[in-house]
């Protein structure tokens, strides 16, 4: 009996402890099992975290990148976007464009002198007659601006457009002739109180000089600045600029342009007759401006309308300047 008693005692120490070895295993498995749950929410809340953080600092970057690239100031008031390009980018555009070899450009002084104008305006409504080897270098040194470009041709203004994003240009047809300019001239002084007076709606002006087929909302933009570099007048069938300096003159002391202040008008080829006659009839001596640096460049600053039907003063006896012979780009 004793044996057997021995033997009951040790059968139930083995299931005691076979028993607390189930436990300790069912313990130790949901201690594992609870580590690795903290684990992976651990594991996932710095991820989120992370995530959240990095994307903050991207767009934060972002932000920096943006501002940086337009020079701006994120607590800025500023709303209209319309910020000058920085200087070292303004002159960095000025001087590889003056030294380019590029077929008909302009002269150094020329674009310099253009350029010093553009830069004491921009960013602006700036309006020019005339595309051309430097076109892409207004547009761009208008940064921030309107910059329309009015061109004759109108194959060159498909060609141009696609290959520089942003260029806004028209075509415009011309009836003028260089050869009749001298009529031309007449007929308006004759009319000045009338068809070519210096403040009109050129949209419904009879004029022959006024351009009055160009889209209806050109005509409202208050132009800050004109450059008249077209059409061409390098023979006596070209249309020449009659047209472009008369519908300028208008333009600055008519409506929107008017109202806003004064207005740059740049003359390009101003040692040639036509220009000097045309600018000293529209644009009037005791605008221009003195020194822009190169005698092919003729700057004039109007002020706006005097409310008359003169465009000068002492129009009356105003004399035709001599000039030498014709040649265009």
């Amino acid at each position: 009996m004793k044996s057997m008693g021995s033997r009951d005692k040790l059968s139930a120490a083995s299931a005691a402890s076979g028993h607390r070895r189930a436990l300790l295993a069912v313990f130790a498995f949901c201690f594992a099992f609870a580590t690795f749950l903290t684990f992976l929410y651990t594991t996932s809340h710095f991820t989120s975290a992370a995530s959240a953080s990095g994307g903050s600092a991207a767009a934060a970057a972002a932000a920096s990148l943006s501002v940086a690239a337009s020079g701006s100031d994120p607590s800025s008031t500023t709303t209209n976007n319309k910020l000058p390009l920085p200087l070292p980018v303004f002159d960095a555009l000025v001087h590889y464009a003056s030294i380019s070899n590029a077929t008909h450009r302009m002269s150094d002084t020329d674009i310099r002198a253009i350029s010093a104008v553009i830069r004491a305006r921009a960013p602006c409504n700036l309006l020019v007659f005339g595309l051309g080897a430097e076109s892409p270098l207004w547009l761009a040194l208008n940064h921030g601006g309107r910059t329309v470009f009015l061109e004759e041709n109108e194959f060159y203004v498909k060609y141009l457009e696609p290959k520089h994003p942003g260029m806004e240009a028209y075509d415009v047809s011309y009836t003028t002739k260089v050869r009749d300019f001298r009529d031309l001239l007449a007929a308006a002084r004759a009319s000045r109180a009338k068809e070519c007076r210096p403040v009109q709606n050129l949209l419904f002006s009879e004029c022959r000089l006024a351009i009055n087929d160009l889209p209806n909302d050109l005509y409202d933009v208050p132009w800050d600045m004109v450059l008249i570099d077209g059409p061409s007048g390098w023979n006596p069938n070209s249309p020449g600029r009659m047209p472009s300096i008369f519908t300028t003159a208008v333009l600055a002391r008519s409506g929107a342009t008017a109202a806003k202040g004064p207005t740059d008008v740049l003359i390009h080829d101003f040692q040639f007759e036509l220009e000097q006659v045309l600018s000293k009839e529209f644009l009037c001596d005791e605008n221009r401006v003195a020194g822009s640096g190169t005698p092919s460049l003729g700057h004039f600053i109007i002020p706006g309308s005097s409310g008359g039907d003169t465009f000068c003063s002492g129009q009356e006896t105003s004399s035709e300047s001599g000039g030498n012979g014709r040649r265009r780009k």
